[in-house]
């Protein structure tokens, strides 16, 4: 069977997609991935055959991905939520097709349709990678869905003995579309006063503009997060749903520092949950956030509301499994 994935070319959108994709190639099924060259490495380095649809760099339309795939000709299309042209461009040539989710169904007005309002591809179940317990309850109401584990990934790295390091170990992330200096600057001046270590990956800032780096922070442009992640004490982030899902999925809790699109959401639903805290623009301090971090680390609390929900993760279908259900998919189930 020949199943086609499409994203927005970005870490956020295309990572979560991978480990089914390396499922459904494991399975024996033909894979091909459309997606901006901004994400081609990683998915060439697992066989996934990534190419560029027309002249597309980061969003995908229809009109884009339609040439494809008279080329290609998919049994199965499956398209993330961030590339509505995909579904329609696969619907209109009457393939089967899956909408594929990143986390948490996001909120209305945050600059990406949302799929459960697209009426140019509508019946398409949606793949979910969010535990039920945080999932948005209207859509647990009413769509169809296909649950799946959420599986972190980071593109291969050499590896790192993380479980090595000084405690507490802080990993300390802003993602790749959102980070300032101003904030991380702040965020390692609080966090540095903890002692332990703290891992920073500044993401778009450049490592130049954070000035002095106290000797128990170190600082990278990339961090192999999937790998970093479960040797942490606390994650402190945006709020983006790949790192609030990868520090639930390794039971450890969370503080948020929400800066836009769905990020305050997804801190809603965690803090929620008990598993994590959150400092919104007008609280953020480096001793606010020094404070916070503390709290988690020394209160078991959060921990153990992080740990009951990777259990909960744990529990979903991996991805080999689903991928053993892509063929009924196929063929209209």
């Amino acid at each position: 069977m020949r199943v086609l994935f499409a994203s927005l070319a970005s870490v956020g959108h295309t990572y979560p997609l991978i480990p089914l994709a390396i499922a459904a190639r494991e399975a024996g099924h033909e894979v091909h991935f459309a997606a901006g060259e901004e994400v081609h490495a990683p998915l060439a380095a697992h066989g996934l055959r990534p190419f560029r649809p027309a002249d597309s760099f980061y969003e995908m339309y229809a009109e884009d991905l339609a040439p494809e795939l008279a080329r290609l000709r998919p049994d199965l299309v499956i398209h993330e939520w961030g590339v509505p042209g995909a579904a329609e461009a696969t619907y209109r040539a009457g393939i089967p097709g899956l909408w594929h989710g990143f986390g948490r169904m996001y909120p209305d007005g945050i600059g990406l349709e949302l799929p459960t309002r697209n009426t140019e591809a509508p019946g398409r179940p949606h793949l979910d990678i969010c535990p039920p317990s945080l999932q948005d309850k209207d859509f647990l109401a009413t769509a169809d869905r296909i649950e799946l584990r959420p599986v972190p990934y980071s593109a291969p790295a050499a590896p790192s003995d993380w479980g090595q390091v000084s405690r507490p170990l802080i990993y300390l992330t802003l993602g790749t579309a959102f980070g300032t200096a101003e904030l991380l600057t702040t965020a390692i001046k609080g966090l540095a006063t903890l002692g332990g270590r703290v891992v920073v990956a500044a993401g778009r800032v450049r490592v130049a503009e954070l000035g002095e780096i106290p000797d128990n922070v170190t600082v990278e442009s990339w961090v192999a997060q999937a790998d970093l992640v479960p040797h942490a004490d606390v994650v402190v982030h945006h709020g983006g749903s790949g790192t609030t899902l990868g520090a639930l999925a390794a039971g450890v809790p969370q503080l948020f520092l929400p800066q836009g699109a769905d990020q305050f959401a997804n801190a809603d639903a965690v803090t929620a949950a008990g598993a994590g805290s959150r400092l919104d623009a007008g609280e953020l301090s480096a001793d606010a956030i020094a404070e916070q971090t503390r709290k988690l680390v020394r209160d078991n609390t959060h921990r153990e509301a992080a740990r009951v929900i990777a259990e909960e993760i744990a529990r979903l279908p991996a991805p080999a499994e689903v991928a053993r259900l892509l063929p009924k998919y196929a063929h209209g189930a």
